[in-house]
């Protein structure tokens, strides 16, 4: 319960309806908040506090369990965040991705320490306010698509084994957000005016102002891809492909294309169109049944969440990776981001781009 509506409305379903059609009996439901890792000593970051544990949340999560009569516990998982979250978006930046840390998260914090920690007190199953749908079948468990697409969040959970998923509710998974909306007022939770939950949890103001703050500057020229100096950056890991804004140029606008770490340039463009591509190689593939399907494969495929999906085919290229070739150019494919597989609605895997 990170005291946000989704996690909320689905404590709520599990409790007021006592049971669960999939495991065929009552449900005692539990109340869990996770406490991670937040940025220490900024007085205008809102005291510090990562937006998913503030004090506000928690008090909320603690109210919500106090309506529904369910017991209530906290979890510190500080340190570990920091380390396998935090730390890891800094390393990537530092060696030129755009990481995405929300699916790292899920794989090795809601879906890993917690689901650990839940069975280590005896819980069969952990419960979480994600906007996906679990299906069980004869071969194993398939991830499908939310009910509302805009809110579906099954691109963040391609890294989750067959294993993890067996233990793994979705409440809210054939509700739109709308509709838990209601069901919040239906519960009497307490969620006027709540603002809805950020992306990156951890950074309170903005990515490039996180990131000064934690990498130091490393000054080099801003190249035109025709070769041309026109200005100068404070550091490639600053940037990512596709951005327009916060580089200090006129006559533009102008879009990073690259990044030359062996020349330590930022590389740009007026041309919109030098940042579509067809072909992208992803790496640390892995497939949400547990095997690799005959390749190649004809599925769609999203490179960022926000993406649309679109037709590609997925070639082999080495273990656990593979190339992707997509029917149309794809704008601003960047390294670090997760490139995800879909069949119909079923999310069949996915891998980080190279």
């Amino acid at each position: 319960m990170s005291g946000g509506v989704d996690s909320s409305v689905a404590a709520a379903l599990l409790k007021r309806g006592g049971f669960y059609p999939e495991l065929g009996r009552r449900v005692e439901v539990v109340g869990v908040f996770m406490k991670f890792w937040s940025e220490p000593g900024n007085n205008n970051l809102t005291k510090g506090w990562n937006r998913c544990c503030s004090p506000d949340s928690e008090k909320r999560a603690r109210q919500v369990a106090k309506i529904l009569n369910i017991p209530f516990y906290v979890v510190r998982f500080e340190k570990e965040f920091k380390k396998r979250i935090v730390d890891y978006f800094l390393e990537e930046h530092r060696a030129g991705p755009t990481p995405n840390p929300c699916v790292i998260c899920n794989k090795e914090i809601k879906f890993g320490l917690l689901l650990e920690k839940a069975l280590a007190l005896d819980a069969d199953f952990i419960a979480t306010g994600h906007y996906a749908r679990l299906r069980k079948t004869k071969d194993g468990f398939h991830l499908l698509r939310s009910k509302d697409k805009d809110k579906d969040q099954s691109y963040f959970l391609w890294q989750l084994s067959q294993k993890q998923l067996g233990r793994v509710l979705f409440p809210i998974e054939n509700y739109t957000r709308a509709e838990v909306e209601k069901l919040a007022k239906k519960f009497k939770l307490p969620f006027s005016g709540v603002r809805k939950s950020q992306e990156i949890c951890f950074i309170l103001d903005t990515v490039e102002d996180f990131l000064k703050r934690h990498i130091k500057a490393k000054p080099g020229k801003i190249m035109t891809v025709e070769g041309k100096k026109i200005g100068e950056h404070s550091g490639l890991w600053f940037y990512t492909i596709g951005q327009r804004k916060g580089m200090g140029l006129s006559g533009g606008p102008y879009y990073v294309s690259g990044k030359d770490f062996k020349k330590n340039a930022l590389i740009v463009t007026k041309n919109e169109k030098d940042l579509y591509k067809k072909e992208l190689t992803a790496k640390n593939v892995t497939w949400i049944s547990g095997e690799e399907p005959k390749l190649p494969l004809k599925i769609k495929a999203k490179i960022r969440y926000r993406h649309k999906l679109d037709f590609a085919v997925v070639n082999s290229s080495g273990r656990k990776t593979v190339r992707v070739v997509f029917d149309k150019p794809q704008r601003a494919i960047t390294p670090g981001q997760s490139v995800v597989f879909y069949k119909g609605g079923e999310l069949l895997g996915g891998g980080i781009i190279k």
